[in-house]
């Protein structure tokens, strides 16, 4: 027994003196180990070779074989290239500029691996840059179809390598924009329907341009055709168009920076961009009724969040409605009875008090509320508080103003401060643009 541990001790020295001159030999030689990187990878396989020399000529060979990284690779075949440059109507690589090849490239890795088994259906970023600082553009992948952006088909997955894996498409990806993502994804075919109707494809593709837009899906164009009892065939460009560009805003806002407060879109009425109203309490929303579902699809002009209904442009009562700031003005309104009238076509100016304003007008009067106060009594009331037109607070001068109640002119004061009505009443926000008038609000009631 003991000579045969003391044999099985002298091989098992000899095994390891022989490894450790081999290592040594290979440290002598200069050997090293085999490299299996994404880019080794894709220079072994042939259907990538035109694939190897774009990386080369944009630079990318080299972060593509970073071992530290980590890479999801959609690589196009060199067939996918040779369609490429037909649809370009260029000859060779050479003939697209490397700014250009460089983005290109870029928009088919995403950091982190990710075998085909943990992709689903959904917006993935990628490495390209989007049209801001630290912004990047979004690629969708349908696993469903087995699709990106609606062009490339997956053809091979999880082909591994030591910093990632590849997965081979048949066609190159380019960078799309806001119009190309929504007809990339099916959710949006209503979208592109009536964005085509009303002739703003090509103003969502203006690269002049930074978008940002609240994209309706197929649901919710559904449910707003079916309260309408019209389908999208009956709905007039000139009826479609306000009502798309009330979904888009001026600039570029991810998520992050959404605010709560109201801002302008590229809607009109009387000159203005009507005024799109944001809550962010318990998630954002978006005139107290529209939910924001999907966030941060960035397009190569700008970006987009999804939304479950369409929006429309408030008129001034619909905007008291939508604020629940404004709870007591709208009961004051339903019970005098003037909504029909104040949804009407206008203009009108509406000088509107807080819940907080109409309370302290309760305490003044000794009444509980508006249950306290007859039609006859709260119609003078609401009427000294509407001008006819639609002037913004750029537009307002000092002097005397009449409103709809005949018996009640306001004096109106504008200085650096801001503005003054009947000498103790504070503009404390202005111009909430509506489709037939405008919005101040104030903070105190306007008594007849």
């Amino acid at each position: 027994m003991k000579n045969s541990i003391n044999l099985f001790s002298l091989v098992l020295i000899l095994i390891i003196s022989i490894n450790l001159f081999s290592c040594q030999k290979d440290k002598e030689s200069g050997t090293v180990m085999t490299s299996h990187t994404i880019t080794d990878v894709a220079a072994s396989n042939p259907n990538f070779s035109t694939l190897v020399l774009a990386l080369k000529r944009a630079g990318l060979d080299a972060e593509l074989a970073n071992p530290a990284a980590s890479f999801t690779v959609f690589a196009p075949t060199n067939a996918a290239f040779t369609a490429l440059l037909a649809e370009l109507g260029v000859a060779t690589l050479n003939d697209i500029p490397v700014e250009t090849l460089t983005k290109v490239l870029l928009y088919h890795v995403k950091s982190g691996k990710s075998t085909a088994s943990q992709i689903t259906t959904g917006y993935y970023s990628t490495l390209a840059n989007g049209p801001v600082t630290d912004s990047h553009l979004s690629m969708y992948i349908d696993m469903t179809s087995t699709k990106i952006n609606g062009r490339a088909k997956i053809t091979q997955t999880d082909v591994m390598a030591d910093n990632g894996v590849i997965h081979a498409i048949d066609k190159v990806l380019l960078p799309m924009s806001i119009s190309d993502h929504a007809v990339a994804n099916p959710v949006f075919t209503s979208l592109v329907a009536a964005l085509t109707k009303a002739n703003l494809v090509s103003a969502l593709n203006d690269k002049t341009k930074t978008y940002t837009v609240f994209a309706p899906t197929n649901d919710a164009f559904a449910a707003l055709l079916t309260a309408l009892g019209v389908t999208l065939n009956d709905l007039s460009a000139a009826t479609l168009s306000p009502i798309l560009l009330y979904h888009v805003i001026n600039g570029y806002v991810p998520a992050a920076a959404v605010a709560a407060g109201y801002v302008p879109t590229l809607s009109t009425a009387f000159g203005k961009n009507v005024s799109l109203q944001i809550s962010v309490t318990g998630g954002v929303k978006l005139n107290n009724t529209v939910n924001v579902i999907a966030t941060d699809v960035v397009a190569t002009n700008g970006i987009v969040h999804v939304i479950d209904k369409v929006l429309l442009p408030p008129t001034v009562v619909e905007i008291a409605q939508q604020n629940s700031l404004f709870s007591t003005l709208v009961l004051a309104v339903i019970k005098a009875d003037l909504a029909g009238t104040l949804s009407g076509m206008g203009p009108f100016t509406v000088f509107a008090p807080t819940n907080e304003a109409f309370a302290a007008l309760f305490t003044t009067l000794g009444v509980t509320g508006i249950d306290a106060l007859s039609k006859a009594a709260l119609t003078p009331i609401l009427l000294a508080h509407v001008v006819s037109g639609n002037v913004q607070s750029g537009s307002l001068t000092s002097g005397s103003v009449p409103t709809l109640n005949p018996a009640k002119s306001l004096n109106i004061v504008v200085s650096s401060s801001g503005v003054t009505i009947d000498g103790s009443i504070n503009v404390i926000k202005a111009d909430v643009q509506g489709k037939n008038g405008v919005v101040h609000v104030i903070n105190k009631v306007i008594v007849p």
